[in-house]
């Protein structure tokens, strides 16, 4: 499963990989006066922690208050002091006008170009491929199993979740639930990055609940596949046998023009960037989109399967 940690090997977020929000930074309500759930971050990372520290440092040497500090830079006393504990992602205004405020010496903006999000909820094997996700300029996602990650309702990834082995803790599965849904996100935030997703027909007739939460998660299905920088396309069943029978992948493109793919088994994931191997899993790619169906009937089917529900 995609990236769901085990013990001893990591938190896993399950099939369809699930990732935290891309690092940079937070788009929040600065003036809001105190931090909403949405400002603050369920797993602060070790770099949120560690610039807050530094934020925090300058702050008491240049001898000002936290709430001195929040009337130079604009934002409430309540988002320096999350900054600074490391709850809250600073924006880029935050930082340049702090790093004016606190000397100007350069040390927050070097600071934040290091700042990540927590990636607590992820396979450890699978975070190199988070980290190049969260900044690619193209994803293409081909999968047999379960829904995609970044596809699934709440309700499927719980469920898948709590189908896995070896058991885990209430602590660990809010931990993956957080990371899908954060993973999530990116979809609504890139309009003009192109997603592709090829899913065969079968994973969506598979009935995990009872028919009012399989219909959710078509509906939700329908609507992340709706804007136009997304295509998704259904392998029928009729379809036979095809390019990608090896089984699942993933490939992407980063703004330097590299692909990367991604494969899992069951307890790895393996990251890809041979070049004549993912020349190989390109060709793959676009081959099944051939036969696949079309977007504009892959809609249909979806619906179809939605209505006999």
């Amino acid at each position: 499963m995609d990236n769901v940690e085990r013990p001893g090997v990591g938190i896993e977020v399950g099939v369809g990989g699930e990732v935290g929000a891309e690092p940079g930074w937070d788009t929040g309500d600065e003036h809001a006066g105190t931090d909403t759930e949405w400002d603050r971050e369920p797993h602060p990372s070790d770099s949120m922690r560690t610039f807050g520290a530094v934020v925090q440092a300058l702050r008491e040497h240049a001898g000002l208050s936290r709430a001195e500090l929040a009337a130079y830079v604009g934002y409430s006393k309540h988002t320096v002091a999350s900054v600074e504990l490391g709850r809250r992602m600073p924006d880029q205004v935050f930082v340049e006008r702090a790093e004016e405020v606190l000397g100007n010496t350069g040390a927050l903006r070097k600071a934040a170009r290091h700042l990540t999000r927590s990636e607590v909820g992820l396979a450890a094997w699978f975070r190199q491929w988070a980290r190049l996700e969260r900044k690619a300029v193209s994803l293409s996602t081909y999968e047999c199993r379960l829904v995609p990650g970044l596809l699934q309702s709440e309700a499927y990834a719980c469920a898948v979740f709590d189908g896995t082995i070896p058991v885990r803790n209430d602590h660990e599965l809010e931990a993956q639930l957080s990371a899908r849904m954060d993973r999530q996100v990116m979809m609504r935030e890139r309009p003009t990055t192109p997603f592709s997703f090829i899913v065969e027909e079968h994973v969506f007739r598979r009935r995990f609940a009872e028919r009012q939460v399989v219909r959710e998660l078509l509906d939700h299905v329908l609507d992340l596949t709706a804007p136009r920088n997304v295509t998704f396309q259904l392998v029928s069943i009729e379809a036979g046998l095809h390019a990608c029978l090896d089984g699942p992948t993933r490939i992407l493109e980063t703004p330097e023009g590299r692909w990367f793919g991604y494969s899992e088994g069951q307890q790895n994931g393996r990251l890809i960037s041979d070049r004549k191997e993912m020349r190989l899993l390109s060709q793959r790619y676009e081959t099944l989109r051939s036969q696949a169906l079309s977007p504009i009937e892959s809609r249909a089917l979806l619906e179809r399967l939605r209505g006999e529900l």
